[in-house]
């Protein structure tokens, strides 16, 4: 006779890091729960739902019900607002933080029923922390995330799971603050302007798009600027981490929060130009680097708001010592790629013409940004 297959539900099943962990849980019984099916081979049941709505936790209620799931996994976020056309703050908030609330409160309201949903995993991020950090944070330093609406809405969900982890009862709770996600598949604001992909959804966007043109990548004057340190972690690697988590035999009492980075030594910001090709673009100060930021958002030309210059300009590393001793031995094959490797994975599939580029340092450039600056080429 076969094992009856585990059951899971997972939020934000569509989306990049939801479609990694699916591919993942082959030996599970899986609810997708999202704005629109995921784009996944393996057997799903799928349920269309927006987390923005109040009436989402009675749907959630009754899924968690109907399914018996065990473990809830909330990757349900808006993280670029031009990429999903959630332009409104305050509907983002609703997605982001209220839509958290409502998921751990289905899981109360159904522990508190005899249900049993025993473990739930949900993903903050290293943006929680704020972008000026001492060096290394622990999971214990206190979140500051500000300005970029992403990182004020991962600190405020952050802030909601920690505040009611002790309502879902008999019930595992994995926080996780991954740094930033590298791949091939990823996209995202750091790795965005790495690639110097004019990434807006503007016409000359496109148009810059349609004849290969590379955007530099903005940072202030001055040396600590390059000298500035980032981590990364492979999507794939945060995928094997929680499906890790929803097989392990026993799961941890209460809370367990996780720093998540990849392994290795962190890179400087000229490393991180030098592997991708790119060049920087060096204007003096803040203000200006934010004014052409905001002229590009404004234009439609680069998808980048001026709001994550803080994120960009700055450098936080977090100590993921805590992780490695959560994995012990299993370490290495869960995160199985360095801090560099991660990174360079994310320029792949994109400038292949560049490759050369990519074992050299990066050059810069000074001044207006001219019609030559953007369609440089390393």
């Amino acid at each position: 006779m076969s094992q009856e297959k585990t059951a899971v539900l997972v939020t934000g099943a569509a989306g990049n890091l939801g479609l990694r962990l699916l591919a993942q849980l082959s030996d599970f019984e899986i609810t997708a729960v999202d704005l629109a099916r995921p784009a996944a081979s393996l057997p799903l049941r799928f349920e269309r739902m927006d987390l923005g709505e109040e009436s989402s936790c009675k749907q959630l209620v009754r899924l968690l019900r109907e399914t018996g799931a065990s473990a809830v996994v909330h990757l349900g976020f808006v993280i670029d607002p031009r990429r999903t056309g959630i332009l409104d703050r305050e509907r983002m908030w609703q997605i982001n933080v209220a839509g958290t609330a409502r998921v751990m409160e289905a899981i109360t309201e159904i522990n508190r029923s005899g249900g049993a949903v025993s473990r739930f995993i949900y993903p903050s991020s290293v943006a929680a922390y704020g972008p000026d950090l001492p060096l290394p944070v622990d999971e214990d330093f206190p979140l500051g995330g500000h300005t970029l609406t992403y990182a004020v809405h991962k600190r405020e969900a952050d802030e909601v799971v920690r505040a009611r982890f002790q309502q879902l009862g008999a019930c595992s709770v994995y926080l996780l603050r991954p740094h930033i996600f590298a791949g091939a598949t990823m996209e995202n604001y750091l790795i965005g302007g790495f690639r110097g992909t004019p990434s807006g959804r503007g016409r000359i966007a496109a148009w810059l798009r349609g004849r290969g043109w590379c955007l530099p990548f903005i940072v202030p004057f001055g040396r600590q600027y390059l000298e500035n340190r980032f981590q990364f972690v492979h999507v794939d690697d945060v995928a094997r981490l929680m499906a890790r988590l929803l097989r392990r035999a026993q799961g941890e009492p209460a809370l367990t929060v996780l720093n998540v980075a990849g392994r290795g030594e962190a890179l400087p910001l000229e490393r991180c130009l030098a592997l991708a090709g790119t060049k920087a673009f060096r204007l003096p100060g803040h203000a200006a680097c934010r004014a052409m930021l905001g002229l590009l958002w404004k234009m439609g030309v680069c998808a980048v708001p001026p709001d994550a210059l803080p994120y960009i300009a700055g450098s936080y590393t977090m100590d993921t010592h805590r992780l490695r001793e959560f994995l012990a031995d299993a370490y290495p094959e869960v995160i199985r790629y360095t801090i560099e490797e991660a990174l360079v994975d994310s320029f792949r599939d994109c400038h292949p013409e560049r490759g050369e580029a990519r074992r050299s340092g990066p050059s810069e450039v000074e001044g207006p940004l001219s019609h030559k600056d953007l369609s440089h080429v390393p």
